[in-house]
C-alpha cells in the first residue's frame, strides 16, 4: 500500500504539478497520483475536493499534508537532505533562487504558459520588455549558479539534480516550447534538465494524456 498521494494537474500544461512532482520522485516517496485535467468545466470543483488549498500540487505522506509546490520541496528535503546542497553557501543560493523562482517572473508566466505539445515555436509577436526581463534573469541566476557552484556536473549545483533544478524545469520546458535563445552555459544546462529521466518521463506521459484534455486557453497562444 502507498504511503500517500499526490494531487497534480494535466501533465501538459501544470507547471506547479511537475515542480511537486519531481520533488516527490527525487525523494522517493511512495505515493499515488490522482491527476485533474485543467482548464475543464468542474476543475475548480473537483481540485476543491481533493486539497485544502483549492489548487494543485497537494501532497499527503504518512498523515502529513503538504500544499504549494515551495513547501513540498522542503518537506521533501527533510526525507532526502541531499535536495539541496550540503555546502551552506549553496544551499543559500540554492533556497534563494528558488524563491525567486516561486514568487517572481509573471510576465514570463503569463505570455509562455507551459504547454508540452509546442516544440520550438516562437510567438509570433516580439516579447515585451518586461518578459525580456525575465528571461535575462534566469539566464543570468543559471548562469551564476553553475559558474560558482556548478563545475561538478550539468546542473545548477553539480552532479545532482535537486530542488533548485525542479523549480526552474517548467521554465526550461517554456524556453524550448518558445524557442527563446539563451546564452551558451544556459542552453547547456536546460539541455541537461530536459534530458534528465525524470523529466523526461513526465514529457513521454504528458504525450499520452487523453485529447479531451487538451484546453484552447493554453494551445491557442501565439
Amino acid at each position: 500500500m502507498a504511503d500517500g498521494r499526490l494531487v497534480i494537474g494535466t501533465r501538459r500544461y501544470s507547471s506547479w504539478s511537475l515542480r511537486g512532482w519531481l520533488c516527490v520522485q527525487l525523494a522517493g516517496l511512495d505515493v499515488v497520483e490522482e491527476i485533474v485535467p485543467l482548464a475543464q468545466e468542474d476543475t475548480t470543483t473537483r481540485i476543491a475536493t481533493l486539497s485544502p488549498s483549492g489548487k494543485v500540487p497537494y501532497l499527503e505522506h504518512w498523515r502529513v499534508q503538504v500544499w504549494d509546490s515551495l513547501a513540498i520541496a522542503e518537506y521533501c528535503a527533510e526525507i532526502e537532505p541531499s535536495l539541496w546542497p550540503s555546502d551552506p553557501v549553496a544551499r543559500g543560493f540554492a533556497r534563494s533562487v528558488s524563491a525567486e523562482m516561486h514568487s517572481g517572473f509573471q510576465a514570463l508566466r503569463q505570455s509562455m504558459p507551459m504547454n508540452l505539445g509546442r516544440e520550438n515555436r516562437p510567438l509570433a509577436s516580439v516579447v515585451s520588455e518586461s518578459v525580456a526581463r525575465d528571461i535575462a534573469r534566469i539566464d543570468a541566476l543559471w548562469t551564476e549558479a553553475r559558474d560558482r557552484f556548478g563545475a561538478h556536473g550539468p546542473y545548477l549545483f553539480g552532479a545532482t539534480f535537486g530542488n533548485a533544478d525542479a523549480m526552474f524545469a517548467p521554465v526550461v520546458s517554456r524556453f524550448l516550447s518558445y524557442g527563446i535563445v539563451l546564452s551558451p552555459k544556459a542552453r547547456r544546462y536546460a539541455e541537461a534538465v530536459r534530458a534528465h529521466p525524470l523529466l523526461a518521463e513526465w514529457y513521454r506521459d504528458a504525450a499520452t494524456e487523453p485529447k479531451a484534455w487538451i484546453a484552447a486557453r493554453y494551445e491557442s497562444v501565439d
